[in-house]
């Protein structure tokens, strides 16, 4: 794996150095700076999903408190404002990595409460496998297709927003019903948004590989999150 090597603040991040000049048609520097973006992406993705994983993990065990919505929303909102503003700087590293880590964080308690149900270990290895088997398979069918789903951007846009107000009332109304529907459609919503950000990068839509970074991880975070809460709504029945 490539590591990170941002030379001043000032600087933009990168893992590898420019593109060869290459000569031919117009296609062919695209065809290279996708490649390099999507390289460099799923290289900080890997990253930032381990370094999550580790702070959940932490959080679970030692059973931290939950930083409760307000807290939740007003942080993932600040440091994803933080990772855009600095999208093209050597301090957007560490707003990603700051972002994922407090994002870790908020789910130790959701696993640790998982956990806590009856086959809670069962309920988080059967969303993880099924959120990493269902990233592989949209990102490989796009890989392989390099079918264009920008189309897609307004509706997954308005269906987000439509979920974040779903969701808001499930808290506040304590209907649980709800609340599995809003995960039902959360966990759609983040399918498209794969194939989505995928295809940005493939087609040279996204070029900057931060935010391609960031858009990837929110949407396998929240993928996971809603699978656990549906996988263990049926466990909590049993």
């Amino acid at each position: 794996m490539n590591t990170v090597t941002p030379i001043s603040p000032n600087a933009r991040p990168h893992f590898a150095g420019q593109p060869p000049i290459v000569t031919g048609s117009a296609s062919q520097p695209r065809d290279v700076d996708a490649s390099r973006v999507l390289r460099n992406t799923y290289a900080l993705l890997s990253m930032t999903l381990l370094f999550s994983a580790a702070i959940a993990a932490t959080s679970a065990s030692l059973r931290l408190p939950a930083p409760g919505l307000l807290l939740t929303l007003g942080g993932y909102f600040g440091l994803l404002f933080a990772v855009h503003k600095f999208k093209d700087s050597g301090w957007a590293l560490l707003a990603v990595f700051g972002l994922t880590g407090f994002m870790g964080y908020s789910l130790g308690p959701v696993l640790a409460k998982s956990l806590a149900l009856p086959g809670g270990d069962q309920v988080v290895a059967l969303a993880l496998a099924a959120t990493g088997a269902t990233f592989l398979a949209l990102s490989a069918w796009v890989l392989t297709t390099r079918r264009d789903f920008s189309f897609m951007g307004g509706f997954l846009f308005a269906g987000m927003v439509i979920t974040l107000l779903a969701g808001l009332g499930a808290v506040f109304l304590q209907m649980p019903a709800l609340g599995l529907a809003v995960a039902a459609m959360v966990a759609l919503l983040s399918a498209g948004m794969i194939l989505f950000e995928t295809s940005r990068i493939v087609n040279g839509g996204e070029t900057n590989y931060v935010l391609a970074t960031v858009g990837l991880y929110v949407s396998i975070f929240n993928l996971f999150t809603s699978l656990l809460s549906l996988f263990g709504y049926g466990s909590a029945d049993e």
